[in-house]
């Protein structure tokens, strides 16, 4: 009897000790993490986008700075872009600050034609002291049932933050597809939203598997951030986490829930 009551008053203390932890957990660098893979990969592809548009030796429009170089080779297959933003960080009209380089080759007659395939690849390139390694493989596939262009994307990415010690592995499979803009030639009026699933490995080597469940939201050059949409983030061992990212604003705030709290992230 008296060992039955001990084991009964064990696992009461297990259940309280497990409840214990899972309050405890405030831990939004899980989320953190998901919000930088999304916006240096994305925004990776907006910039070599900007200069599909150029010659070699045209500024970009959309991140224009005059320390950065495009070389764009269309003369030969596959054809080839080079952003390089130099050796030193230089600060862009988006307002942060990039150095080394971003390539990309692409195997259409333009950027943007259907089945055509893009390759982003990274030379020493970084973000506000953030640097991106690894590739995206984007295939444009043409326009939907209602006419708006998409694109699929394939990324295997890694990123390593200032003061950490090692990478974070960034992987994601997304469909693009541009909501708003598509007619015409400014890029004020270009609305894009993303679907998909992705998993990362943190610097502490542990998994997240992630889902989009609202489609993800931005408006170019007037947002620098995701304005909308949620994401389900699920890291091994600990409770399901939410990204909100709003209902439209364009300011730098998401709001992840877990564990019946929300907490604030500012997005990188």
């Amino acid at each position: 009897m008296k060992f039955t009551h001990l084991i009964l008053l064990g696992f009461i203390g297990l259940v309280s000790f497990s409840s214990c932890v899972r309050e405890r957990d405030t831990d939004t660098s899980y989320a953190v993490d998901q919000t930088t893979g999304e916006f240096l990969y994305n925004n990776a592809l907006d910039i070599v986008e900007d200069a599909a548009t150029k010659q070699t030796g045209d500024l970009l429009d959309n991140y224009k700075s005059f320390c950065t170089t495009v070389t764009h080779n269309n003369a030969t297959m596959p054809r080839t872009i080079t952003i390089d933003f130099g050796t030193s960080n230089c600060n862009s009209t988006d307002g942060r600050l990039r150095r080394g380089k971003i390539l990309a080759s692409y195997t259409g007659n333009t950027f943007s034609d259907s089945l055509g395939t893009i390759e982003l690849s990274f030379d020493d390139y970084f973000v506000d002291d953030i640097q991106a390694f690894g590739t995206s493989t984007i295939v444009n596939k043409g326009r939907n049932l209602i006419a708006q262009p998409y694109q699929t994307i394939t990324i295997n990415g890694k990123f390593l933050k200032p003061l950490v010690l090692d990478t974070i592995v960034w992987k994601a499979d997304r469909t693009r597809t541009q909501t708003a803009g598509s007619t015409t030639p400014v890029w004020e009026d270009d609305i894009f939203e993303m679907i998909g699933t992705g998993n990362t490995l943190n610097e502490y080597k542990i998994y997240s598997a992630t889902n989009i469940t609202n489609p993800l939201i931005y408006t170019r050059v007037l947002c620098k951030h995701i304005n909308k949409g949620k994401v389900e983030l699920q890291p091994q061992g600990h409770a399901l986490r939410t990204i909100n990212y709003g209902e439209g604003d364009c300011d730098n705030d998401a709001t992840v829930i877990f564990n019946s709290k929300s907490f604030n992230i500012k997005l990188k």
